[in-house]
């Protein structure tokens, strides 16, 4: 794969001095200040669960699905969170199906870290009955472009869970403390350039990279450095501060969109179910 990797990643020697001298006068080849993060659209699915997410030409699906399952035995009362990614060759020729690339492994640890290791999602409130039965999430992320009915389970000491289809009940959403926001950056020349949200071609050429997870309030949730050359204290700051301010905005961004989505299924349910005609009582009684 590796080889794959840099054969579609080959640029010319004119293809990466033009990045490097456009970087220098602080232009990058698509148009972007080089703190300038790329147009961002969320979409969500008409079911609970799925959203589509694009970041410029980069597309990715995500999939949420649960299930009730037996929790670990080290901890009875608290639910599994569970990540998962695909990297289609339909997205990039460079991707091989089958078994996770270094891409793919990468990027489910850096949202395993952002999501389950910075207790973002309360998997204490995903327990039904302590060691007995527990909700597991799974999330499906799959790579589209590069750049049931009622049931019921039986416990033990005659304890019954019983899962009502969202048609009888209103489904519950995660209890999420805070979203943590990953931001990569791209070091060229040293760390002398540094860029926000690199390119698939200034991947190619940049020296390092750094994905700083961090929420709308600061709080860093996790740091990953792929490789390439070292990072001073003073740039890793700078990451940081930046991180925080683009957190900031693309929460809101977040935060719009899933409300704009719950009052358009909110409409849905109402012309869904009308309100039921009143009775004269006088006519029966009559």
């Amino acid at each position: 794969m590796e080889g794959r990797l840099a054969n579609s990643w080959r640029l010319t020697v004119n293809d990466k001095n033009f990045i490097k001298t456009a970087l220098l006068s602080e232009i990058r080849i698509d148009g972007r200040k080089p703190f300038e993060y790329r147009k961002i659209s969320i979409k969500f699915g008409r079911e609970d669960g799925s959203s589509e997410v694009q970041l410029g030409q980069t597309r990715v699906m995500g999939m949420v699905t649960a299930q009730l399952v037996q929790p670990y035995r080290d901890r009875p009362k608290e639910g599994i969170l569970s990540i998962f990614t695909e990297f289609s060759p339909m997205a990039d020729p460079s991707f091989e199906p089958g078994r996770p690339g270094e891409l793919a492994v990468e990027l489910g640890r850096i949202i395993d870290r952002g999501l389950r290791e910075s207790r973002a999602v309360d998997t204490e409130s995903l327990c039904i009955l302590a060691s007995k039965f527990v909700w597991a999430i799974r999330i499906d992320l799959h790579i589209l472009d590069n750049g049931g009915p009622e049931c019921s389970l039986g416990g033990e000491d005659g304890q019954e869970v019983i899962v009502h289809p969202p048609e009888i009940r209103e489904p519950l959403p995660l209890t999420v403390h805070h979203l943590p926001i990953a931001i990569s950056f791209g070091f060229f020349s040293n760390e002398s350039i540094l860029v926000i949200d690199p390119t698939h071609n200034e991947e190619a050429v940049m020296g390092g990279r750094m994905t700083t997870t961090v929420n709308a309030n600061g709080d860093i949730c996790a740091i990953q450095k792929s490789g390439g050359e070292g990072v001073p204290q003073r740039v890793i700051m700078q990451c940081l501060q930046l991180a925080t301010s683009k957190a900031a905005s693309i929460t809101k961004q977040i935060k719009d969109a899933v409300e704009v989505v719950n009052t358009e299924r909110a409409l849905r349910k109402v012309k869904r179910h009308p309100t039921s005609t009143g009775v004269d009582v006088r006519e029966k009684q009559n």
